[in-house]
């Protein structure tokens, strides 16, 4: 366990103050690591506000779930994401802040002629003067692993603000209560390759991973039910003998709004 890890599980945190754009109760707090006061967002379960497709859901234990997949998987996409009995509002998510601006966006809105070259069109739509704006995103390994990744955990909410640019070049991505939802959920807007097959080092991570992937949610205190674990076991399934990334079903809107 890091240092990061141990601080954010068992640390004490000060609390800075609330996020007052978040729909749930969001704390921006101040924990020590190995001396140094380090920034994280603290996320707990009674400030939750319910939801009619996931009653009685903790959202912030299905925040902690998305990171131990995505790390089962190999793939450095979730903040440092932890689970914790005794903070300040009680149980809930504790995760590593991440610094906007450190890197440039991936995932933005563009007049027409001005969408950066080798990037994917998602969506195209007017503004209210008229003028027509095109919503896409890079093309990066990051972003089709995110892809990805939102499809086997049924994200219902991937923004293009919920995928912060890291100084690295790479991506963060939070905030996924939202997920693992037993009927298909997924709202993104890395839409982008939908369809194409999969890169054969994707389809490796994914074969290489699935068993430790599922056996996150398996393992207590997961707090999914076994239907939602069955769930995610068939889409992880879906996606490595398909091998494509996913499409938009009919059922379900297949943006987020807004989409930023």
């Amino acid at each position: 366990m890091s240092r990061l890890t141990e601080a954010l599980a068992h640390g004490e945190l000060r609390v800075l103050g609330r996020l007052a754009d978040a729909s749930n109760i969001t704390l921006q707090c101040e924990v020590l690591v190995g001396g140094e006061a380090r920034r994280c967002v603290y996320k707990p379960v009674a400030g939750e506000r319910p939801l009619w497709d996931f009653p009685g859901a903790a959202l912030a234990r299905r925040e902690v779930l998305t990171a131990g997949v995505a790390g089962a998987l190999g793939w450095d996409l979730v903040p440092v994401t932890v689970w914790r009995e005794d903070g300040p509002g009680g149980p809930g998510m504790c995760q590593e802040w991440i610094e906007v601006g450190q890197g440039h966006p991936v995932v933005g809105l563009f007049a027409e002629a001005e969408v950066p070259p080798g990037w994917r069109d998602v969506a195209r739509g007017r503004t209210a003067d008229g003028s027509a704006v095109v919503l896409a995103h890079a093309a990066t390994p990051d972003l089709q692993r995110l892809a990805v990744l939102d499809a086997l955990v049924n994200n219902g909410d991937r923004k293009g603000g919920h995928v912060l640019p890291r100084g690295d070049g790479g991506v963060a991505a939070i905030d996924h209560g939202v997920t693992f939802h037993v009927e298909p959920k997924l709202r993104t807007v890395l839409w982008g390759w939908a369809g194409e097959p999969l890169p054969d080092w994707l389809r490796h991570d994914l074969d290489r991973g699935a068993e430790a992937a599922i056996d996150v949610l398996r393992e207590p205190p997961s707090d999914l039910d076994p239907d939602e674990v069955a769930a995610a076991a068939a889409r992880l399934r879906d996606l490595r003998q398909e091998a494509r990334f996913p499409v938009p079903g009919g059922e379900w809107p297949a943006l987020p709004w807004p989409p930023m």
